[in-house]
Order: C-alpha cells, then structure tokens, then sequence
C-alpha cells in the first residue's frame, strides 16, 4: 500500500478533514504510540498504520479496503 492510497481511502472513510486530523492527531498505540503520519514517517508499512488507524477507530473491515469507482481520484 502507497502513502496515496491511505490518503484516498482515508478521505473517503473520514471525510478529508477528519481523515487530516486523525492522521496528524490521534495516537494509535498498535504502531508504537505514534500518529499515522509520525508512524508513516518512521517505515511503519502503511497498510499496519491504516489498519491500526481502523482499528483504533472501529470502522468494520468491510468498510476499510472498497471505494466505489465513481469515486476514486483520476
């Protein structure tokens, strides 16, 4: 998984306000205690950070992974 692809599924999970603030804010302890952007940074995979990310905020695993085409980026 690419860092655009968690920001994509980010936004579309989150909405992109949220989707900033949780990444920039919430500490997710699955990933050393750090925020997705600190763990991203650091070579965390992205794909642990986005889970721990879901995880953390109970989004069900059949929401995490799908955005319908008409709204995928170009």
């Amino acid at each position: 998984m690419r860092r655009s692809e968690f920001t994509e599924l980010a936004d579309h999970v989150f909405g992109p306000a949220l989707a900033r603030t949780y990444a920039r804010d919430l500490v997710l302890e699955d990933v050393g205690g750090l925020t997705a952007e600190q763990a991203i940074e650091r070579g965390v995979a992205v794909r642990s950070v986005w889970t721990a990310l879901c995880d953390a905020l109970d989004v069900p695993e059949s929401a995490r992974w799908e955005i319908p085409p008409e709204r995928r980026r170009g």
